[in-house]
């Protein structure tokens, strides 16, 4: 398989899943003429809804660019297993609208939570296998790679996968906080600064404990 067939695949793919999610935001029918706070009442009952709506289009969004990054820019030549990886993860992917409608429909309990927080760190090791494969396998041509980019694709894909686990653990003391956590996460992802400042927090954490300099201890 080239690079063409499996970007147009992998386009094909995010493009209906994006589109698809919007299908669940719909303003239940009302029987007879309705007012301007009757009509506001419906559409605040969609509010989890377009909250989870933005929360997984934009999750999607990131994992799209990832993809794009790892498979058509880094990696120079497609093998069967990163196509098998690949179709892994596109299984993956078309199961968001699912998980994502049971958050919306079901945002006050606590299983709705832990199915799209599961849904979304298996997701992101699978995104994480990708890449390793991509950088190290003797099969897989590609670009030499700094190890401070390497480190920050590291820190951008497993970020998500530990606010989901953080936001299971604590779904049954705050679903508020599982959900901010969630967002968090996607915002993580979308901002262009949020390595350099993770990579600045875990310096200073190190020279706070060990009080040394930290130039060479976080290669991947």
């Amino acid at each position: 398989m080239n690079h063409n067939r499996l970007d147009q695949l992998a386009d094909g793919i995010f493009a209906i899943v994006m589109t698809i999610l919007v299908f669940d935001i719909k303003v239940a029918a009302v029987w007879g003429p309705i007012d301007n706070m009757g009509l506001w009442l419906q559409i605040k009952h969609l509010f989890p809804l377009l909250l989870t709506y933005l929360l997984s289009f934009s999750l999607l969004f990131t994992y799209w660019r990832a993809h794009h990054f790892f498979v058509s820019v880094y990696a120079k030549n497609i093998d069967p297993k990163l196509t098998n990886i690949n179709a892994l993860f596109f299984m993956l992917i078309s199961l968001i609208p699912f998980s994502a409608s049971v958050l919306g429909e079901y945002s006050k309990n606590e299983l709705s939570i832990v199915i799209f927080g599961v849904h979304t760190i298996l997701i992101g090791l699978v995104l994480y296998w990708m890449r390793r494969y991509v950088f190290y396998s003797d099969h897989i041509k590609n670009p030499e790679i700094t190890k401070r980019e390497i480190r920050g694709s590291t820190i951008r894909i497993l970020m998500p996968v530990l606010f989901a686990l953080v936001a299971i653990l604590i779904c049954f003391w705050s679903i508020k906080l599982s959900f901010f956590l969630f967002t968090l996460a996607v915002i993580f992802n979308l901002s262009s600064y949020s390595t350099y400042l993770f990579e600045g927090f875990l310096k200073a954490l190190h020279r706070l404990f060990f009080g040394e300099d930290t130039k060479g201890h976080f290669a991947d």
